[in-house]
C-alpha cells in the first residue's frame, strides 16, 4: 500500500525520495508519494522520477486498491526494478496553481452557499481555472458580482487554512448541509481529512491546499451557465 504522505498538511512538499514497490508496463508504484493522485475534482500531478542510471516523466497518477500508480513516459524504455530508490519531483509551478485554485473553490462555495443558501453539487479544476456547480440558486449578474466581491473579500483577511484528520462524526457535526456531499463519501472512511479555514468554513478534502487565504490571490468568475436548474460559475485566480 502506497503511503499518501501529503496527508494530512505537507501538500507543500514537491520533492522526496521514495522505493520501488512495484513496476508494470508504464507504471510505478512506490512504498510513499507526495505525489496527488487526483480526486475531489483536482487533477493529479506531474513531474519526474528519476534514480541512478535513469529518469522518466510522471503524466499521470491514480489511486488502484490502495497503491498509487505513477504512470510514465520513460525516454529509453527502461523502469526502476522493484526495491531501486527514486527522487520524486513533482511539477511545483503547477501543483501550486491547481492549490490556489482548490482552496479558491472552497471559499467559492461557502460564499454562494451562506448567501443564497445554495448547495454545491459538482466541480472541477484546470491548470486553466475552475468551475463550480450549485443546486438552489437562480445568479443574475449582480448576484454573480456578489459572490466575486464576498470571495475577495474572505481571501483578503488572509485567514490560515489547516488540514487535519478529524473523526468522521465530529465532521459530520460541523459541516452544514449543502457544504459537502458527505454521505457520497464510504462509510470506511474514518477518520476524514478535512480543509478549516478558520471560523469561516470546514469541508472534508483530500486535495491539495493553501496554509493562508491570502495565497490564493484575486478570484475572478469568468463565466456562468445554466442547465436543468443547476448554475455553473467558471472562475480563476491571478
Amino acid at each position: 500500500m502506497t503511503d499518501l504522505r501529503y496527508l494530512p498538511d505537507a501538500d507543500d512538499v514537491t520533492e522526496f525520495e521514495a522505493t520501488v514497490t512495484e513496476t508494470g508496463d508504464d507504471y510505478v508504484v512506490l512504498d510513499g508519494t507526495y505525489f496527488y493522485p487526483g480526486g475531489g475534482g483536482q487533477p493529479a500531478d506531474r513531474g519526474t522520477l528519476s534514480w541512478s542510471g535513469g529518469e522518466a516523466v510522471v503524466v499521470d497518477a491514480r489511486k488502484n486498491h490502495g497503491d498509487v500508480r505513477h504512470y510514465v513516459d520513460a525516454a529509453d524504455g527502461d523502469l526502476p526494478a522493484e526495491g531501486t530508490t527514486v527522487t520524486g519531483r513533482i511539477d511545483a509551478e503547477r501543483r501550486d496553481r491547481l492549490t490556489r485554485l482548490h482552496t479558491a473553490q472552497h471559499v467559492l462555495s461557502r460564499v454562494v452557499l451562506d448567501e443564497f443558501g445554495a448547495a454545491t453539487v459538482g466541480n472541477g479544476l484546470t491548470v486553466d481555472g475552475g468551475w463550480v456547480e450549485f443546486e438552489g440558486a437562480d445568479l443574475g449578474d449582480d448576484q454573480v458580482a456578489t459572490v466575486e466581491r464576498l470571495t475577495n473579500a474572505a481571501i483578503e483577511r488572509d485567514l490560515p487554512v489547516q488540514k487535519v484528520e478529524r473523526p468522521r462524526s465530529a465532521v459530520e457535526e460541523v459541516v452544514p448541509d449543502g457544504r459537502a456531499q458527505i454521505d457520497a463519501i464510504p462509510d470506511f472512511v474514518d477518520p476524514m481529512r478535512v480543509v478549516e479555514i478558520d471560523d469561516f468554513d470546514v469541508c472534508p478534502c483530500g486535495g491539495t491546499h493553501v496554509d493562508r487565504l491570502g495565497e490564493v490571490g484575486t478570484v475572478r468568475i469568468t463565466d456562468r451557465s445554466r442547465s436543468d436548474g443547476v448554475e455553473r460559475l467558471a472562475f480563476d485566480v491571478a
